[in-house]
């Protein structure tokens, strides 16, 4: 009888006293002790069952779980004779910043600082013990929800203290997803403040703290060093780029073709692996993402079950903001194309919106990227400037499924009636295209979305990306592409029909209006028409066969808010 698929468990204990179906990942505790690393920060992307491992870590050590060999003793980690005695004999101190996601820097402080006093709660008996000084005492009873910084980012390594002291021995810390709280406060526009609160947390726990014996952190990202890890010259840091700790992290694909057997679905083998593999970590491939890989076998379906709405609006805002030419490489991936570029791993989150080549770097970490292929120094000439660089792609089908319908999230408000325009378009009825455009802009488009602020970037950037939005849904009907050259220039949107017996494509560019070079919005409309003449952008459709008269031009002008399309 096959065992009980739990989805959602991330207590090791629970999965192993329930007899819950479980993928043995214990000889990480080996590995990463064997390591001999003071701080090691893994990065994985979401769901990759850094939680559970992090439980697992902290039931082998813990003095808490004393005498618990019954959690082991059937996995692998208890065949290594040394490793028994190290089992239940350490203090552990254990966090989660998982649920930070707060829409305020007040508000994301005030539930680190609940999470600490919770913590310091647990250990109350030792007030109980003559064991601690007057000094030391008092500041047990500082630690309140209600405490100052001064004793919020030192209560962790003062608690490091009070267990060495009472247990005779250093401490190992186990800090979950560090840098959730950092994601949500670079969404929501508290990033600085949440840094420099964050970088004397860490610096007080991780640099300066003598009673430190081991420390891991997970999360998605490599936060730059700069930011948040400031003289921590004893950080060991393992990203999906690293081979070490490869198949700790996530299933590989032995694992899951084993779990399809034991579960009666070995004929699912192809198809699970074109929906669910794809992810790289370091020179290892084939690794699935856990989260989806259980829920699969719960229920049976093939489904998008990897969906985080924190993830993904870091990388809706990313792609949303960004440039036509971000755009037009969003569009290539998804065309099942790939891209080749340089990767920073620290990730700079406050300096996203200046480089937007880091929109890569990020999505790779986040798991909806992965390696194709490596360019390294060895490949490249000594005589260039160039630096080692990536070939990425669209990880796999669940991911794609996950961005297109992301995409159509981004209109969520009008959902309802959001394919009006694309009716209209191919209908060519003009008088419903601009009534719904005009519509749509005046409800959501921002000031910033349309350019508005003086940041400098194309103002035509969002209105391009909405458009490409609307015109996801013809991806069987045309194929879509912005871009690229025809004629003499580029075109901003080209839709090519992609059967016979589609007659019609369409040209579409889009222009800001210059109240230097034109009175109105109807002038701007007619100089984005005259420039797909004069550069023959058609060119590329007439190649093919597709007659003049089948081939339909739209301008798109705009200012601001106001939309006028002809």
């Amino acid at each position: 009888m096959s065992q009980t698929v739990a989805i959602g468990v991330q207590d090791f204990s629970t999965l192993i006293e329930n007899g819950y179906f479980y993928i043995d990942k214990t000889d990480f505790i080996r590995e990463w002790w064997s390591s001999g690393d003071s701080v090691t920060l893994i990065t994985r992307p979401r769901r990759f069952g850094k939680t559970l491992n992090m439980s697992m870590i902290e039931q082998f050590f813990s003095v808490d779980y004393a005498g618990r060999s019954d959690l082991f003793e059937n996995l692998v980690i208890w065949k290594k004779e040394d490793f028994r005695k190290l089992q239940g004999t350490y203090p552990v101190i254990s966090l989660s910043f998982a649920n930070i996601k707060e829409k305020s820097y007040e508000m994301a402080r005030q539930k680190i600082c609940n999470i600490i006093t919770d913590l310091y709660a647990r250990y109350e008996f030792i007030l109980k013990e003559d064991v601690l000084g007057e000094r030391d005492r008092d500041f047990f009873e500082q630690v309140r929800y209600d405490m100052d910084d001064s004793v919020a980012t030192y209560a962790i390594h003062e608690l490091s203290k009070f267990l060495n002291i009472y247990y005779g021995k250093k401490v190992i810390i186990l800090l979950d997803e560090y840098d959730t709280p950092m994601q949500e406060a670079y969404i929501d526009g508290y990033w600085d403040e949440l840094v420099a609160f964050t970088r004397s947390l860490f610096n007080a726990n991780f640099k300066t703290n003598p009673y430190l014996e081991r420390a891991i952190m997970t999360g998605i990202t490599r936060v730059s060093k700069e930011s948040v890890f400031s003289d921590l010259n004893n950080l060991e840091v393992v990203t999906t780029t690293s081979d070490k700790y490869a198949t700790a992290f996530g299933f590989t694909e032995d694992e899951v073709f084993r779990m399809l057997v034991q579960y009666g679905m070995a004929e699912e083998k192809e198809r699970v692996k074109y929906w669910y593999d794809g992810f790289t970590f370091g020179e290892h491939r084939d690794i699935y993402n856990p989260w989806s890989i259980l829920n699969f076998l719960n229920n049976r379906k093939f489904n998008t079950y990897w969906v985080n709405t924190s993830s993904n609006s870091l990388a809706g805002k990313l792609i949303r903001e960004s440039s036509g030419d971000i755009k037009y490489t969003f569009e290539k991936l998804l065309r099942g194309e790939s891209i080749i570029c340089e990767i920073d791993e620290q990730i700079v989150y406050n300096l996203l919106s200046q480089n937007e080549d880091a929109i890569w770097s990020l999505l790779l970490a986040s798991g909806y990227l992965k390696v194709q292929n490596y360019i390294g120094y060895d490949e490249i000439d000594d005589t260039t400037d160039e630096n080692p660089k990536y070939e990425l792609t669209i990880t796999n089908h669940e991911v794609k499924k996950m961005f297109e319908t992301m995409v159509k999230g981004w209109f969520a408000e009008i959902k309802s009636d959001y394919n009006h325009f694309v009716k209209a378009l191919l209908l060519n009825d003009l008088d419903a295209m601009n009534e719904y455009m005009n519509r749509v802009a005046e409800q959501i488009f921002s000031s910033f979305d349309t350019g508005n602020r003086p940041s400098g970037k194309q103002p035509e950037r969002f209105y391009h990306g909405f458009v490409l939005g609307l015109l996801v849904e013809l991806q069987n009907q045309y194929y879509l592409t912005s871009n690229q050259e025809s004629g003499f220039g580029r075109y901003d949107i080209m839709l090519e029909p992609r059967k016979k017996e589609v007659k019609d494509a369409y040209i579409i560019e889009f222009k800001v209006f210059h109240p230097k070079k034109e009175k109105n919005l109807e002038e701007t409309v007619q100089a984005a028409l005259t420039q797909i003449d004069e550069k023959h952008y058609a060119a590329a459709l007439e190649r093919k066969g597709i007659t003049r008269e089948h081939i339909h031009s739209y301008g798109f002008a705009f200012e601001g808010k106001k939309v006028l399309i002809g």
